[in-house]
């Protein structure tokens, strides 16, 4: 029986297992993989206290700090993914995808998030090589030059407005007949004399040879293929949670992100914190969602051992 399990090695989840150790609140720790999303990064440039990290190096030093505190305290388990949760009784039951059960007082969801990719030719090819789904980890790469949004979300727009800090020029591409992001965010971004927007934009295809040198979007009111030169692609098209395993144990919206309370990131169920990008967050940052970890530990600890 341990008191705690935490479930994801992202920012989120390997801060709580460092505090947990450090409280020595007796924990499992499951992660499939370490990092979380900004694993695919070359260039970390926002990681407090770090001016330039790769996402690979970032996800060794997050395992490599737990490592370093773990012992007899924080049992961990790697290359696992939690396939259900139960509530038994007053505790809850995690089936790994090993097949093997542990069964824990509280749980911490910290799975994390993966973001809607391109389904186009070439949007795998010229991944890391132009193409980039996280304007805040890769966009002072391209400094000074044409880049393009593709997404007409707020998501879409809030990282047209970062990249207008640095880009040349920045070209948003809308699929639909309408912005679908707030009326005032919109019209504040376009109005950006480096901006442009485009609505009925179908984007078919990234173009390139070592590197992204264009895109090619199909105009869905004439018909028209059209191509535009830019040397990056950010795409905001949406973000899955990994939050299937805990259907029917806690509370989620429209979206699968877990609900939670932003004063505690308590969830709907008894005993069981969600942090990170698996939860209803306004921003999604690995800084935040390292915060929002030490935050849910902090409760959970208080919770567990004091009240």
């Amino acid at each position: 029986m341990y008191d705690l399990l935490i479930i994801g090695g992202g920012p989120s989840g390997t801060s709580a297992g460092v505090y947990a150790s450090r409280k020595q609140l007796k924990t499992l720790f499951v992660t499939k993989d370490w990092g979380g999303q900004s694993t695919v990064s070359p260039d970390i440039q926002n990681w407090i206290g770090t001016p330039s990290i790769s996402g690979d190096q970032l996800a060794k030093d997050l395992r490599g700090h737990l490592e370093a505190y773990a012992e007899g305290v924080v049992d961990i388990i790697s290359d696992q993914t939690i396939t259900k949760l139960e509530k038994t009784g007053e505790t809850y039951t995690a089936t790994l995808s090993d097949n093997s059960t542990h069964e824990a007082k509280a749980i911490l969801i910290s799975t994390g998030s993966q973001r809607r990719r391109l389904s186009i030719p070439g949007a795998d090819t010229f991944e890391h090589k132009g193409v980039t789904y996280c304007a805040s980890c890769d966009g002072p790469v391209f400094a000074g030059q044409d880049v393009a949004v593709i997404g007409g979300g707020n998501a879409g727009f809030e990282t047209a407005a970062q990249l207008l800090a640095y880009a040349k020029s920045v070209t948003l591409l809308q699929r639909g007949p309408a912005y679908k992001a707030d009326p005032v965010t919109v019209e504040k971004v376009l109005a950006h004399e480096n901006m442009t927007g485009i609505l009925n934009a179908e984007t078919t295809a990234v173009e390139g040879d070592k590197f992204v040198s264009g895109l090619s979007y199909k105009d869905l009111e004439t018909g028209e293929e059209k191509t535009l030169a830019v040397t990056g692609i950010f795409a905001e098209i949406g973000m899955i949670p990994n939050t299937n395993f805990a259907d029917g144990i806690v509370e989620r919206d429209q979206y699968n992100r877990i609900v939670i309370d932003p004063w505690t990131q308590k969830t709907s169920a008894n005993n069981v914190w969600a942090a990170g990008d698996c939860t209803n967050v306004k921003y999604h940052q690995n800084n935040i969602s390292a915060g929002d970890g030490v935050k849910a530990l902090e409760d959970i600890y208080v919770t567990l051992k004091a009240k």
